[in-house]
């Protein structure tokens, strides 16, 4: 899942801070609810079973309480007014608290690739689990995917990054507690061996996952741009504000989900400065209020009309 999916529609409705902390709050709170239900079924559970694959899926969703209070955390300080040290204001916070999101992804799936290949690699080791497991894994699989598509849906509607780190953290729970359980069934089956290979999938899927939004995170914090759907859309409202004859040399940086535009407008080079200056302010508020823009600096360029460029001045 590309961040970038969050903003389908560049001219969609912006969200205030306060909004958005909201959002996040209500959203996370929710899940640090089932996830603290879930670690301790699960973990509980797979060790009186002897199933690793349960036990491994139960320190997922204790990862999944840290990251929620990471979330917490971000949402409370990216509301932050901006102030002089901050003068963009605090929403990079959320891209921080996406990376550290990826992060903690990452490092559980290494941790359970690990002990995954320690039990391979001594299958007469492996136990046969008891059927409690199954029940397990199958309510673990209905509460995450349930939970990932509420957080989804909070997140899609308020544009937050972060909010759909989470949320897809929750469906890489969903889809462990999947393969788990198809372990589960192998075991029971008279394959044993199946138990920690699910675990094995269940790592990989969790590293690859924690490695994409990582990398996506980190590339918001070195100023990547924006899609260019949404610089066309941003160029078309300030070609189409009333005084403005050409734009050029758009450039977008994200800050958190918020975007900071740097463009050239051309206005007629015969108007007072103080015109001109009226009519970039003009384009300036319409970009602000269709985008999600956090601030637009605009250069005004002198145009002149073709057809006057060599006219003759009579006396």
């Amino acid at each position: 899942m590309n961040f970038n999916e969050i903003a389908d529609d560049p001219e969609d409705t912006r969200h205030s801070p306060v909004e958005r902390a909201a959002a996040a709050s209500r959203s996370t709170w929710v899940s640090v609810g089932v996830n603290l239900l879930l670690t301790v079924t699960q973990v509980v559970v797979g060790v009186i079973s002897k199933s690793q694959g349960l036990v491994a899926d139960g320190i997922h969703s204790l990862s999944d309480l840290v990251a929620d209070f990471v979330v917490l955390f971000a949402s409370h300080h990216e509301k932050k007014d901006a102030d002089e040290d901050h003068p963009y204001g605090h929403q990079r916070f959320e891209t921080a608290a996406s990376l550290v999101l990826g992060l903690l992804l990452l490092a559980v799936g290494i941790g359970m690739l690990w002990s995954a290949f320690r039990k391979l690699e001594d299958p007469d080791t492996v136990q046969k689990v008891h059927v409690i497991a199954l029940w397990v894994a199958g309510a673990a699989l209905i509460a995450k995917e349930a939970l990932f598509r509420y957080m989804l849906s909070a997140a899609k509607r308020v544009k937050s990054s972060m909010l759909v780190a989470n949320a897809w953290h929750a469906r890489s729970d969903a889809a462990s507690s999947l393969v788990v359980g198809i372990g589960i069934i192998g075991n029971l089956a008279g394959y044993p061996i199946l138990d920690p290979i699910a675990a094995l999938i269940v790592g990989f899927m969790v590293a690859k996952m924690g490695w994409g939004f990582s990398w996506d995170a980190l590339h918001d914090l070195m100023d990547r741009s924006v899609n260019e759907q949404e610089v066309e859309a941003i160029r078309r409202t300030l070609i189409e504000t009333p005084g403005v004859s050409g734009v050029h040399d758009v450039r977008t940086r994200k800050m958190g989900d918020m975007i900071v535009v740097d463009a050239h407008i051309e206005v007629d080079a015969a108007i007072t400065v103080e015109a001109g200056h009226d009519i970039a302010v003009a384009a300036r508020q319409r970009v602000l209020q269709r985008h999600r823009v956090l601030n637009l600096m605009t250069h005004v360029d002198p145009w002149r009309r073709p057809d006057l460029d060599h006219r003759t001045v009579e006396t």
